[in-house]
């Protein structure tokens, strides 16, 4: 994101307040979208992932109130959601407010002697929504953020990031796991974050996208998805089901040489859905060790290896994304593949700064002839984490 761009979200962000609440905000708080460079669906399988946090971002602007009201704003959505803190519950919440106070009953269940206040928050974004890109954990952790300060909580960010996940899965009802919300509030500037989903440890690795002159195209579909529908659902429980009959807490716990054994004790169905999960986690281990011995340029392969798994074996792409990565190819990318949960969102496409243009205006034009809506096509960097904008003295 530009500076100008980012301080005029900054300044719709206050302005927005103002207009929906009639006093300015304490202050503004900001999170981002995140790619998934690749480790898909391995998240609740305590596995391996490798995102990073984007410079497209949520911002919210805040201020505490004197009573127990909580009032949410989205300059997405008309009108004001209120309700207040000792009415707050997880069956009650519906619609987009669902996230930001899913993440206020998720910090009263993370600091219940904590002497909360009512709270007016204003949101405002320039994350594409049903993308891929976590448009929901941009939400989940701009709020975490400001009403850990405001709130005075101490929260660590590995905790605010169990507390947006917490929010998703309990107050929206998507089972995901912890990457979106652990890649949002821990990103680097042209880094991306290993991610061990079991232990939650992460290590920032060096992506060398800048120097080595390449970057990211993100290719959004325009095929909306929902991460609380029975698609992604699915997948999870096929996931646990394999993990039940191969006697092994989670599928991280597997490795190539278990497969052969999966595939005479799965259906076959469920052993594709196994052998997505182990070969992508080591897809993940095996990119991080190209960007560390080769370069940005060898992690290509994988990329094009990971769609390959989600589209044949964990069966959550769509032609829209099957084209959008084709045709990259085609036009030169060194790899790409479909982001995020599937079912529709985003590809993205790893490209020469020079191969760009050419790259975006090929799959726009195969997207015309095959008559799906036109792409939306941006590119993406690697960028800091959730932070606070500004905090004003009055």
């Amino acid at each position: 994101m530009t500076g100008s761009s980012h301080q005029d979200l900054l300044q719709q962000g206050t302005d927005f307040f103002a207009s929906e609440f009639g006093i300015q905000p304490a202050g503004l708080w900001s999170a981002p979208g995140r790619v998934n460079i690749i480790g898909e669906h391995t998240d609740y399988n305590d596995g391996f992932a490798f995102p990073i946090a984007i410079d497209k971002r949520t911002v919210v602007a805040a201020r505490c109130r004197t009573d127990r009201t909580l009032r949410v704003a989205s300059s997405a959505y008309p009108g004001v959601v209120e309700t207040s803190l000792d009415g707050l519950d997880p069956g009650s919440l519906t619609g987009w407010s669902a996230y930001p106070l899913g993440v206020v009953w998720a910090l009263a269940q993370a600091a219940p002697a904590a002497a909360f206040t009512g709270v007016d928050l204003a949101l405002s974004s320039d994350v594409p929504a049903g993308a891929g890109l976590s448009s929901s954990a941009a939400v989940e952790c701009s709020v975490a953020l400001a009403l850990n300060e405001l709130w005075n909580l101490g929260l660590g960010r590995p905790e605010l990031a169990r507390i947006g996940q917490l929010a998703e899965n309990v107050v929206v009802g998507a089972p995901t796991g912890i990457m979106d919300q652990s890649a949002s509030l821990l990103g680097k500037p042209d880094h991306g974050i290993l991610l061990d989903c079991r232990t939650l440890q992460t290590e920032s690795v060096a992506l060398g996208f800048r120097d080595a002159g390449l970057g990211l195209l993100v290719i959004d579909t325009r095929t909306s998805h929902s991460h609380a529908d029975g698609g992604y659902a699915s997948r999870r429980r096929s996931c646990e089901q394999g993990a039940r009959v191969l006697g092994v807490k989670a599928l991280r716990d597997l490795d190539g040489i278990d497969l052969p054994r999966a595939a005479k004790l799965l259906d076959q169905q469920t052993f594709r859905r196994v052998r997505h999960i182990v070969t992508e986690n080591q897809r993940v281990l095996d990119t991080v060790a190209a960007l560390r011995t080769a370069g940005p340029s060898a992690t290509g392969p994988f990329l094009s290896a990971s769609h390959v798994s989600m589209r044949d074996d964990f069966e959550i792409s769509t032609p829209e994304l099957d084209l959008a990565v084709s045709s990259a190819q085609d036009l030169g990318a060194l790899g790409a593949r479909m982001t995020g949960g599937g079912f529709g969102g985003a590809a993205i496409a790893l490209v020469r700064d020079g191969d760009a243009d050419t790259v975006a205006a090929g799959i726009a034009r195969e997207f015309f002839r095959a008559g799906f809506t036109a792409p939306h096509i941006f590119p993406v960097s690697a960028s800091a984490g959730a932070r606070r904008e500004q905090w004003p003295s009055s």
